[in-house]
């Protein structure tokens, strides 16, 4: 009603002004509102229709309806429940177009998904996505109370997430029609330049399809900022972002956002050194993993964007965690009992891997040293050679000690704690990814950590770490094979990924998209030897394909790849941007790939 032209506002009251603003830099900043420039593009909006009715309780609306913006009337002092089916997860604005109903009460529910009913205790299980009978619709919703006007546009403040919506209306005296209800998508304006195709049908088809989910999965937990889901937290954790950032980066070429990030989580450093979990945030809650990883991040903006001076702004932050982190060694240099929440992996209770008590544990001490290492090759090249050296003494001292501390001999593994009474997928995913399993032995070491019963498995999140370890310890053939657990996902009517195996709460986690980044680096073979991606490995990994052919953007330009099976042999041809070279590797051999159009032919 506040829209239409003769709306009487008078009863308004007038705005106050609380205070000036100002740059963040300027002098004697007035106030707590400091603005700085944008840096990110505004959020895509475009329109989208609700295609099914799936479920009617009272007035029975016409056919096309919602498709279609038709009328659909709701007699006086009657009751009216409609579910309707996206088909797939969005995010956007709702927007209930009616007249008349003068003082009924229309209620918008959004779910992700409906509910089983059951009396067990614990999370209830949604089952398969795809099925509405015979289940509880639960989800947060908004509440619209009419004035009885024409013509009237109902649409929340903020964007809703869901597959589902109820639409629930009560009439009293005034009859209500409900003339059309859609949408506006709304999230980051990424653009989609990867591409990823094999001459095989149906292998092509499930590429295609894991590659569509995980794309839609990571467009939605991406608007102002990344984020660990829509319909939930909406919170840019660091764990989290890591790797959305690599899939964005290797699908669209877009790096702004996880600038924004990046900013965003050094700018919540505390006197102690931390970064927050996530930022930005109103809540300082800590997730000392998560600092760690934000090193990595920085190391993969630096590694994947021709951005050196920003990296060099932030070695700071870099130093601040790695001080944290220094005060809390022991003389070994493994890690002492740390403070917060310190998150690893859903696998365990709270996410947070064993520490027998005393403190040390095998995934936490592994963590450090990853840091360590990135941050000596961004001192090394960009800050103090003496830092980097300091680093790489203690990841020195840090490897010795988890070597005497965890290796478990016997059983091939490295253990979760010195107790040697568990072991885990997470901890020797990282032991091969830090190096201290290499060649052969890395290969024995994953085919362990794979196959063996009994060891605590990688969940979703920490599956983007698993299949690192893979292609690290020559098992990228395999990678295929480790795809079930997103089988499964499938298989339930799930259209983007869920944060963790069933029963899960989120249905969207863009963590579950790294195969979006992983088909490329691992299959394809494609990944950055240089910092900038100045120089292009191209280390592919077939397995069961006869060929593979694809494409990614690179800061210059485009990488595109084709890879077909001769035999025993490859035949290949990789064209890079001009001023770009590289290095083709298969089976142990190598050939040099130079700027534009390169063949390459390896027995």
């Amino acid at each position: 009603m506040a829209k239409q032209p003769a709306y009487d506002d008078s009863m308004w009251q007038a705005p106050q002004l609380l205070t000036n603003a100002s740059p963040r830099d300027s002098r004697d900043a007035p106030n707590r509102w400091m603005l700085v420039p944008r840096e990110i593009p505004l959020m895509e909006e475009k329109p989208i229709r609700i295609p099914h009715l799936r479920m009617v309780e009272g007035p029975q609306p016409p056919g096309s309806f919602p498709l279609r913006p038709v009328p659909h009337p709701v007699q006086a002092n009657r009751k009216s429940r409609l579910i309707l089916d996206q088909g797939e997860l969005t995010t956007g604005y709702p927007e209930i177009l009616v007249s008349g109903g003068r003082a009924a009460t229309i209620v918008l529910r959004y779910a992700e998904a409906l509910y089983e009913k059951s009396s067990s205790p614990g999370r209830p299980s949604k089952g398969d996505r795809d099925e509405v009978e015979g289940k509880n619709f639960v989800g947060y919703g908004d509440v619209f109370h009419l004035d009885g006007g024409a013509s009237r546009v109902l649409r929340p403040l903020w964007w809703r997430t869901w597959r589902y919506i109820e639409l629930s209306i009560e009439t009293k005296d005034d009859s209500l029609i409900v003339e059309d209800i859609s949408a506006t998508y709304t999230g980051y304006p990424f653009e989609r330049k990867s591409s990823l195709h094999t001459s095989s049908p149906q292998a092509n088809e499930e590429l295609q399809t894991i590659l569509d989910v995980g794309w839609r999965t990571a467009r939605l937990c991406a608007h102002e900022t990344y984020m660990d889901c829509p319909y939930y937290e909406q919170l840019q954790y660091g764990g989290d972002t890591r790797i959305q950032a690599l899939v964005s980066l290797y699908t669209s070429g877009d790096a702004r956002l996880m600038k924004q990030a990046i900013d965003a989580m050094d700018a919540t450093r505390s006197a102690e050194g931390l970064t927050y979990s996530r930022a930005p945030s109103e809540l300082q809650q800590y997730i000392p993993p998560f600092s760690l990883w934000w090193i990595g991040m920085l190391h993969d903006y630096w590694m994947h964007v021709e951005d050196a001076a920003y990296v060099k702004s932030h070695i700071k932050g870099v130093r601040a965690i790695l001080r944290f982190y220094e005060e809390r060694q022991e003389p070994t240099g493994s890690l002492g009992k740390l403070p917060w929440w310190n998150f690893v992996d859903w696998a365990w209770e709270g996410g947070v891997p064993p520490n027998g008590g005393t403190g040390n544990s095998a995934s936490l001490d592994l963590q450090l040293l990853l840091a360590l290492d990135w941050a000596a090759e961004i001192e090394d090249t960009l800050g103090s050679k003496a830092m980097a050296a300091e680093y790489r003494d203690r990841a020195a001292t840090l490897r010795s000690a988890i070597r005497a501390l965890y290796w478990d001999g016997a059983r091939g593994l490295f253990a979760d704690t010195p107790a040697k009474n568990s072991f885990s997928q997470q901890a020797n995913s990282m032991a091969i990814l830090a190096g201290l399993a290499e060649g052969e032995q890395a290969g024995r070491l994953f085919d362990a950590l794979w196959a063996e019963e009994g060891l605590t498995k990688s969940t979703v999140y920490f599956r983007f770490y698993t299949h690192a370890a893979a292609r690290a310890a020559g098992r990228g053939d395999r990678f295929l094979s480790f795809l079930d657990l997103w089988r499964d996902m499938l298989r339930v009517g799930l259209s983007t990924w869920a944060e963790m195996p069933e029963p899960s709460r989120s249905d969207c986690h863009a963590w579950g998209s790294s195969p979006n980044f992983e088909l490329f680096r691992t299959m394809l073979g494609v990944s950055s030897a240089a910092p900038g991606f100045r120089k292009v490995r191209v280390a592919p990994h077939l397995g069961p394909l006869g060929d593979l052919e694809g494409s990614l953007p690179h800061p210059r330009g485009e990488v595109r790849v084709s890879l077909k099976k001769q035999g025993a042999g490859l035949a290949a041809s990789v064209d890079l941007p001009q001023g770009v070279d590289g290095v083709f590797v298969w089976k142990g051999k190598e050939r040099a790939l130079r700027g534009g159009g390169n063949t390459v032919h390896l027995p």
